[in-house]
């Protein structure tokens, strides 16, 4: 099923101007467009739309050690509600560490890159208040994490 993702606010890239009205298209793991939510909405009739309060943009790299958790799928579901969806191998040091977040579709880098949404691109998004908590993340196109 395809869904809408819109909020207050879109940022393409974390230096790009926001928009508002903004709305990213999700079908599996990819990105299917990128908009004005009408927009969308006329290109994808019938869609699921989700609308979150905040500023929806590219999931972000975990640059540093994981967080503490008693196990190594509990670090990465931390990774997860941060809105990262990409951790760097330096820290991913464990066959365990590297099994969980390949289990949840995380990107382990050999170094940090910068992060965009483009059409056709892995769907990875994270949306966030206006304090910079993270208020949900959508991994390869799977909703991972929601606070609400």
């Amino acid at each position: 099923m395809l869904t809408i993702h819109t909020a207050d606010e879109l940022r393409v890239s974390r230096d790009a101007d926001p928009v508002k009205g903004g709305a990213v298209a999700v079908e599996g793991d990819r990105v299917a467009g990128v908009g004005p939510l009408d927009v969308l909405l006329e290109r994808f009739p019938g869609a699921r739309v989700r609308s979150w309060p905040g500023a929806l943009g590219p999931a972000l790299v975990h640059e540093g050690p994981l967080p503490e958790a008693p196990s190594p799928r509990e670090r990465v579901h931390a990774v997860l509600k941060s809105g990262a969806v990409a951790v760097l191998a330096e820290y991913a040091d464990t066959p365990e560490l590297r099994a969980a977040a390949q289990r949840n579709d995380v990107v382990v880098l050999a170094r940090t890159r910068p992060t965009a949404i483009v059409d056709l691109g892995r769907a990875d998004l994270a949306v966030f208040d206006a304090d910079g908590t993270c208020l949900a993340t959508v991994c390869a196109g799977r909703l991972v994490h929601r606070r609400r």
